[in-house]
């Protein structure tokens, strides 16, 4: 039934719906890691450093319980359970790892989702938020790279996580001392699922050619990012409590001087550094190594370097 419901969408992508495409396209970028992990950089940096240790730990979070359902289901792709499906290119390039859950859906529900679940927020806005997440969860169908199911359970992934999150955050108010044991908790956690995923066994089905359909290991990389960018974070966010204490009660003009050079310093690590860790270190241990970078150089090393070049001026 579920790849019923694709091809239907599929007909009307390819006909009157065509017009739609370029729409849903953009909404799917919005769920993208890279946009995601952006915006939550600048609302912990610039915006409210409050809210954004919210999204980046609720996101992290999400990824790694994205990432064991991912490996623990070995759910494939829609196109690889039927040839009649045949999704956008564009969509394609950035469906990677199994199909269930959507990580984009589970990125959505973490962001934006995340946004919409916080009472104190302005209602127009969480109702703006909910549709956000509803047409990128959509789109995923729309654009043939996911199922209903994938997107459904990648939303609740992301949603639950988030609301465990604010149930945390407010038990650390009152308990500020536990940090560490958090921290420790929740590597111990991610440490856990990337063995899991290192060592499970991974269904090995062949087509007519005798050729291997999906490769197990490789659809782990999804599974290995979560962990990483996890244990970047969560080092990360006790090293900055502990030792930095940056503030985002500032005024406006050092809100932007922080923007500008923080994005441009993220993405080169993001597009150099993380491509030259996984160049120089194969398998898994890169993949965890870049993505761990990744999140620590926005949890801690640019917070140290805004409190240095801050204080000393």
């Amino acid at each position: 039934m579920d790849i019923s419901y694709l091809l239907v969408l599929q007909e009307f992508r390819n006909g009157p719906g065509s017009v739609f495409e370029k729409f849903f396209l953009k909404m799917s970028y919005l769920g993208e890691m890279n946009v995601v992990l952006a915006i939550m950089a600048i609302i912990y940096w610039c915006v409210s450093k409050e809210y954004g240790t919210y999204f980046l730990m609720g996101w992290s979070g999400s990824r790694v319980v994205n990432g064991l359902l991912k490996v623990a289901a070995c759910v494939y792709r829609p196109w690889i359970r039927d040839v009649r499906v045949v999704p956008n290119e564009e969509a394609l390039a950035e469906a990677t790892g199994y199909s269930f859950p959507s990580g984009h859906s589970t990125n959505a529900a973490a962001l934006y989702g995340g946004g919409m679940i916080r009472k104190e927020v302005n209602r127009m806005l969480r109702v703006t938020l909910g549709i956000i997440v509803a047409l990128i969860a959509f789109s995923r169908n729309f654009l043939g790279v996911h199922t209903p199911q994938d997107v459904l359970v990648g939303v609740l992934t992301g949603l639950l996580v988030m609301w465990g999150i604010v149930k945390l955050l407010k038990w650390l108010e009152a308990h500020p001392e536990k940090d560490i044991a958090v921290m420790c908790t929740g590597i111990v956690i991610a440490v856990l699922v990337a063995i899991f995923a290192a060592v499970k066994p991974y269904p090995a089905d062949y087509d007519a050619a005798g050729k291997l359909l999906v490769d197990g290991a490789k659809m782990a990389a999804d599974t290995y990012k979560g962990v990483g960018w996890c244990m970047g974070f969560l080092i990360g966010w006790v090293l900055e409590r502990r030792f930095i204490r940056f503030s985002t009660d500032v005024s406006m003009i050092t809100r932007v001087t922080r923007l500008v050079p923080g994005l441009l310093a993220h993405y080169a690590v993001s597009l150099i550094l993380v491509s030259l860790i996984k160049q120089s270190i194969p398998g898994a241990a890169g993949i965890v190594l870049s993505c761990f970078l990744q999140m620590f150089f926005v949890s801690f090393i640019y917070p140290w370097c805004l409190k240095h070049l801050e204080n000393a001026r």
